[in-house]
């Protein structure tokens, strides 16, 4: 009778289990159709981005461009380009540097963007109350408030990814055992409960965001941007409801493709939503971009 013998951890047995063969090593990559889809959608949507800027910019004294803030009008859409480009750090095969950008930047940036949304909600509630007469929130209005809500939201995301970085940061690991026939090249993100927290912090902004813009969304017309922001956030923690159990569910480089789509589904949600409607009232219907326009519920409808 034949011995049995136990197969080195890169290799598999083979068919008649008299025999083993070397697994293949996969990470999402450059050179296969998955990693080319991703990075293809991704500059697409970051191109899509730079012109829905370079629109904004060229119109810039618009009434519409005006209106709710246009700084954080720009921080939002620097900050949707950035989570497009973003994405691309996770293609490719891991290492150390690219595994710590990978966290750094998702969180960083995708709170910058969704602390920009709840600054613009707040701003849209507030306006209309601050033209109540003997209303006190008009000195709370402008710049200063918004800035300060994003610094604020942007403290707690730092605080939290320093802890996550301090006690186990993300590295580049090799799983031997997930997979049968393959040997798994990932980011290990170290402390998976502190990538939670920090995925967790981003929901509870969009959530605030949510009930924020949906008690605005019946604002008069000119105030109309809770009603896209309370869509945005629909589509954004829709996204996010579904990436954790399918996220939790995928093994090796689908695990990677699936956290690249939730990032671009998001992004692109917010883009389309808050940003389409404009867009097609200064390029296809540039006489509704006026002031008088804008306060007249009748033409807006």
């Amino acid at each position: 009778m034949d011995s049995c013998f136990q197969c080195p951890e890169d290799q598999y047995p083979n068919e008649d289990k008299n025999g083993c063969h070397l697994k293949i090593i996969t990470f999402l990559s450059y050179n296969e159709p998955l990693g080319i889809s991703l990075a293809v959608l991704s500059l697409f949507l970051s191109l899509s981005t730079t012109a829905v800027l370079g629109i904004f910019l060229k119109y810039n004294n618009t009434p519409i461009v005006q209106a709710n803030n246009r700084n954080l009008t720009y921080s939002l859409l620097i900050s949707l380009l950035l989570c497009f480009l973003s994405s691309l750090l996770f293609i490719g095969r891991p290492e150390r540097l690219a595994c710590q950008l990978r966290q750094t930047a998702f969180s960083i940036i995708f709170t910058v963007a969704v602390s920009s949304v709840l600054a613009k909600t707040i701003t849209v509630l507030w306006a209309f109350m601050a033209t109540k007469p003997g209303s006190k929130l008009r000195k709370w209005m402008g710049k200063r408030f918004a800035n300060s809500v994003i610094f604020l939201c942007l403290f707690i995301q730092a605080s939290i990814c320093a802890t996550w970085f301090h006690n186990d940061s993300p590295f580049p690991d090799v799983d031997m055992h997930s997979m049968t026939e393959e040997i798994i090249l990932e980011c290990n993100k170290g402390s998976t409960n502190m990538f939670f927290y920090s995925l967790g912090y981003m929901g509870f902004l969009a959530l605030v965001s949510l009930v924020v813009a949906y008690f605005g969304r019946k604002l008069p017309d000119a105030f109309n941007e809770a009603r896209f922001i309370t869509f945005s956030m629909l589509v954004f923690c829709s996204v996010w409801v579904s990436f954790v159990p399918t996220y939790l569910s995928t093994k090796g480089k689908y695990m990677d493709a699936v956290e690249i789509f939730s990032i671009l589904a998001s992004s692109a949600g917010l883009l389309g939503c808050i940003f389409l409607p404009k867009c097609y009232v200064i390029i296809l219907r540039p006489e509704l971009n006026n002031r008088e326009q804008l306060i007249r519920k009748k033409v807006l409808r």
